[in-house]
């Protein structure tokens, strides 16, 4: 992005004849101007998410779009009135959402008293497509609730059904807030719901740019490894934010076989190796994958897994993994299946 106003040249003749002095001053004041405006305007803005390219551009571009650059005044969140045990239900869902658990407990109690309460009948249309005037997240304390997504924007039905809420917790609506972009997909209740919205204000305030950096990186990642990368945009998104990151030293056991399996996981950094009752059966490195087995089978760990170096992993837990690889069940299921016969021969 260029400078916010351009700077006038004289070409009337004998121009060039202007003293010393004067350009001089010129230049004084010129680098006094540049001063001054240096907290006006940013070089570049940062990079739109890939799958907005498609969708036509915004007849303007908002300069709240990332909080290097978003100054914030002051500033006063709404309160509204809520029970004790509301309260406590709202903590407990925000607590699984990675935007929310980053909050110290200051912020996160005005947090929860800015969500209002947005009661909905069944076939209600919460958020639309392509709508670029989004200014509320939601979060679901009772109902279900299907995802759509067309193609072509000028379609009148609302798209293909590529996911359904079914529990609650979930949290939506916050990818446009994130980026100030157009909504993603349609959203619509299949049941009477009862959510709680927050408006973009708040969320810009207290929640977006930590959200927004670590959603970032780790997108970044997912998309590098083979079987995410065939996730679209808006579903990589909700799986960074069920993310959760630990780190193990080298010989701690990620999983024991026998075990329950409850969680997925991803290898950001390090190695490990898979063992069947003490015999190695697999290596595991960056990017690898591994814990679907017992997942898709409901069976215990079939296998050990051991750090062998020190090791950061990125987890599913058993709930996230069911609702979020939906579209990669027949690729799961036949690499379960692959892992299977290995750990067992």
């Amino acid at each position: 992005m260029g400078n916010c106003c351009a700077v006038a040249v004289d070409n009337t003749p004998g121009a060039e004849k202007e003293t010393v002095k004067q350009d001089n001053r010129q230049e004084d004041e010129d680098e006094e101007e540049e001063e001054d405006n240096d907290d006006d305007y940013v070089d570049e803005l940062p990079p739109a998410p890939a799958n907005y390219a498609t969708k036509g551009q915004r007849s303007s571009v908002s300069a709240e779009a990332y909080g290097a650059w978003n100054k914030k005044g002051n500033f006063t969140a709404p309160v509204i009135m809520k029970t004790d045990e509301q309260k406590a239900r709202i903590k407990k869902s925000l607590a699984a959402s990675f935007m929310f658990s980053m909050l110290d407990e200051k912020d996160l109690a005005t947090v929860i008293d800015a969500f209002k309460e947005d009661k909905r009948s069944p076939d209600s249309e919460v958020i639309k497509q392509y709508d670029e005037d989004a200014d509320s997240l939601y979060l679901i304390e009772s109902g279900n609730l299907a995802v759509f997504k067309k193609a072509d924007k000028n379609a009148a039905h609302p798209g293909n059904k590529v996911f359904e809420y079914k529990e609650p917790g979930g949290v939506f609506g916050e990818l446009a807030l994130l980026y100030n972009c157009p909504r993603a997909a349609t959203i619509r209740t299949t049941t009477a719901c009862v959510l709680w919205s927050i408006d973009r204000e708040t969320f810009n305030h207290l929640v977006k740019d930590a959200a927004a950096r670590k959603r970032d990186l780790y997108d970044s990642f997912i998309q590098t490894v083979d079987i995410l990368k065939t996730l679209d945009p808006y579903e990589r998104s909700k799986i960074c934010d069920a993310l959760k990151a630990k780190v193990l030293k080298a010989n701690d056991e990620v999983i024991r076989q026998g075990e329950a399996g409850n969680e997925f996981y991803i290898i950001e950094e390090g190695t490990a190796v898979a063992k069947k009752d003490g015999k190695e059966v697999m290596k595991y490195g960056p990017k690898s994958y591994f814990g679907e087995l017992s997942l898709i089978k409901d069976q215990p760990r079939a296998a050990t897994v051991v750090a062998t170096s020190d090791l950061k992993l990125l987890i599913l837990d058993r709930m996230a993994f069911k609702r979020l690889l939906g579209p990669l069940d027949a690729i799961l299921a036949s690499r379960a299946k692959e892992m299977y016969s290995k750990v067992t021969n």
